[in-house]
This record gives C-alpha cells, structure tokens and sequence, in this order.
C-alpha cells in the first residue's frame, strides 16, 4: 500500500480519473484495475474481478466498482472518498460545458466533438472487457464461456440474464 493517506490516495486516483472516463466509469475500468491491483496492490485480480461482478450485479450506476475499491482500501470513509472523488469533478464539468452549449450559437463544433467522443468511448469500453478477461479466465473452459456469451450478445436480441444465469450455474457446478 501507499505510504500516503489512502484516502488522499483515493481522492487524487480517482478525481483525475474521472476526468478522463469518457463514456463513464465503465471506461475507466482498465485504468482501475491498473491502479488497484498493479500499482497500490489495493486488490488481488480475484479480488477486483469479484468487486466488478458485483458492482455490475448491483441496481443502481455503474460507477459502484470505485465504491468498493475505496471500501476495500479504507473502509466506508474510502467508500464514501472514492466515490465523490469519481463524480463529483465530472458533475461539475458536465454542469459547466452543459451551460456553454446551451447558449444559442450557430456553431457546429459541439456536435463534432460529441461525434469524436463515440468511438473513444467504444474503444475504452472493449478494452475494459478485455481487462476483465484477462482477470478471471484462467481456464479454457472459462475462455469459452466468455467468447460465447460475447458472441450471443452481440449478434441476437436474447435477455442478458439468460446467459448471466447459464454461466452463474456453470460456475456453481465447478466447470468454469
């Protein structure tokens, strides 16, 4: 662990990081999981990969994964640090250019700079999948698993809790 303060440790980890989660905290996943697991050792890769599942298990945003690495590393004050941390400087930012492109203007900057942020959003998007990957598929059976239900939600319109449910009672079972 850091020989800092972990919760300034998690406040300056995660307010510059979500200055630079575009397409949310979902695109940032590789970056946290750089952070918690390689650089603070905050987490093992078990330990991540388990706070991911349930973070995405969970109703509410997606940014509950930086709720748990903070409670992971302090407590509930590291919960509660970590995740103010990671939206707060965005919620500020998005209030302030929110009131800039709702002044009227004939320029056509704001959609083009909309339009650039898909594809960046996309490509940290796959690379967080990616990530994930790497973190529990330690064996071919597991491998398999996850290229398939990548396949069947990318191509049919099939209920992505018939294939969270399949692999849940694989995984149950001992074969992934």
């Amino acid at each position: 662990m850091s020989s800092q303060n972990p919760i300034w440790a998690l406040i300056s980890t995660f307010g510059l990081m979500s200055l630079f989660a575009v397409g949310g905290a979902a695109a940032a996943v590789p970056e946290m999981h750089r952070i918690a697991v390689d650089v603070h050792h905050w987490m093992t890769e078990k330990q991540f990969a388990d706070a991911y599942a349930i973070a995405q298990l969970s109703p509410g945003p997606n940014v509950l994964i930086v709720t748990l690495i903070g409670y992971a590393v302090a407590g509930i004050p590291g919960a509660l640090a970590a995740t103010l941390a990671m939206c707060l400087p965005t919620a500020l930012l998005a209030y302030g250019v929110a009131r800039l492109l709702n002044r009227p203007s004939q320029s056509h900057w704001p959609a083009l700079i909309q339009a650039a942020l898909v594809p960046l959003s996309i490509g940290l998007m796959a690379a967080s999948a990616l990530i994930l990957a790497q973190a529990i598929d330690r064996s071919i059976a597991a491998l398999l698993l996850t290229a398939t239900i990548a396949v069947i939600a990318s191509v049919s319109r099939v209920n992505p809790l018939w294939p969270l449910l399949a692999g849940g009672l694989l995984g149950f079972a001992g074969i992934v």
